[in-house]
Parts: C-alpha cells; structure tokens; sequence
C-alpha cells in the first residue's frame, strides 16, 4: 500500500475518529506536545489539533501567520478558508470557545527598526498584529529601506553585496544577479536584502495599494530576511515615501 504524504493528516484524522484510544494513548505518553511553524498546517491538520486541544495534553504552538508562504497540503480543499493567513482565524475562533489563548512575541533581534516599520505596514491594520520593536541597534554604513531604480542595481548591488530576492524563476530575469526566491528565503538571515517586485508588490510601494494576504506573506518573508538593509527595485516611486538610492 502506497499512501500520498498529502493524505497523512487526513489518515490520521480518520483513525483518530475511528479509534478513540488512540488519542487515550497519547495522553499517557505525553504531558505536552510543541509544534513550530504553527501556520503551515492546513486540510486535515486543524482538525487533529482541534482534538489535541480537547484532550489532557498541554499543547504550545508557535508561529506566524504573516510568514505563511508554504502549506503541509497546498492543493487540499478541507478547511481551506484556514489555509496560510487563514490560519489566524482558526486561532481567534479557538481563543473565544476557550480552547486557547494567543500571545504575541513582538520584538525582533534581527532587523533593524526602519525595516520593522516597513514590514509592519505591509499587513493593513485590519489584521491586528501589534507593533514590532527592534532589538537590532547595530549602526553600519548602510542602514535602512531604500528604493533602487534598475539602471542602477548594478552598481548598488557591487558595493552592497546584498542577497538578491525575487518572487518566481522568471522574476528579475532582465537582471543578472544570483537570486533567492522569497519562499526558499524562509528562516534565512542576510546582513542586506535587494528584492525585485511583483507586480501587486510594485502596486503596495508606489501606490499603497493593500496586498491580499498571499502577496503580504511572501513580501513580509522577504523583507524580514535583512538585518541592516533593505532595496527594493522600482523605477518610478509616485507616491512613495521612502528614500530613493543613487550611486
């Protein structure tokens, strides 16, 4: 028998509901259960949960839902309205059967307090996050979040040397840096971080345009990687406030 990984949550599901001593078992092997990347679990996974919560184990998660940019299932339709920053809603309405309670962690140790407030405002203040304070207070000899128009990343990015970042395989191509793309950014932490837009990116900066929650996530992921420095490529800033960097 050959069983697709992406049917594991829901296997366990259906044993866990046909077999109630299974989690009887648990209980008596485990006191309590941690579980990291809390906001990547999606389908079936909130429903094992949601019966962890009910049983005598003492369950503690930790995550971020404006880092959700990867999914245990992401093709899966159960429970999909809890899917990546979805995933807040399902904690809230646990919170208030008193199933749970939420607590936020809101000071950084990697980046400095200019990209705080940039990241910060990348989520509208609908979502409710709390402020962020930087406990980075290093001073270096380029610190900030600046704007970098194309005709000049050849130069910012030769004295700099920040890691490069964009979206898709087909990103950026016009460019020839050495790229990361956002998703395989995650955890990581670089000293400078230059990002090349996406389009409802381009939009946010410019504009103030409010990006849906998929977009937040992978700018939010992006941004967050640098300690000192932050550049992000456009051309034309309109309506933007932030400073414009030139050689």
């Amino acid at each position: 028998m050959r069983l697709n990984s992406s049917e594991l949550g829901r296997l366990a599901r259906e044993l866990m509901e046909a077999t109630p001593a299974l989690l009887r078992r648990l209980e008596c092997l485990y006191d309590e259960i941690l579980i990291d990347e809390v906001q990547d679990l999606s389908g079936y996974d909130w429903e094992i949960i949601h019966e962890l919560l009910q049983s005598l184990i003492d369950v503690r998660m930790v995550g971020d839902v404006r880092q959700a940019v990867v999914s245990t299932n992401p093709r899966g339709q159960k429970n999909k309205q809890y899917g990546y920053a979805g995933a807040l809603e399902w904690f809230l309405e646990r919170e208030k059967g008193g199933l749970l309670s939420i607590s936020y962690a809101n000071t950084t140790y990697r980046c400095r307090t200019e990209i705080v407030m940039f990241s910060d405002t990348i989520f509208d203040a609908s979502w409710g996050f709390p402020d962020t304070t930087s406990a980075n207070h290093v001073v270096s000899e380029h610190d900030g979040v600046f704007l970098v128009h194309s005709q000049h990343i050849e130069q910012y990015v030769e004295r700099y040397r920040p890691q490069c970042l964009r979206s898709t395989l087909v990103s950026g191509k016009e460019f020839a840096l050495d790229f990361m793309n956002f998703k395989v950014s995650k955890g990581a932490t670089f000293e400078r971080v230059l990002i090349v837009p996406t389009a409802p990116i381009k939009a946010f900066i410019q504009k103030q345009t409010c990006l849906e929650s998929t977009s937040a996530a992978a700018l939010y992921v992006a941004a967050t990687r640098a300690k000192q420095s932050l550049a992000i490529v456009i051309d034309k800033p309109v309506n933007s406030k932030l400073p414009v960097w030139v050689p």
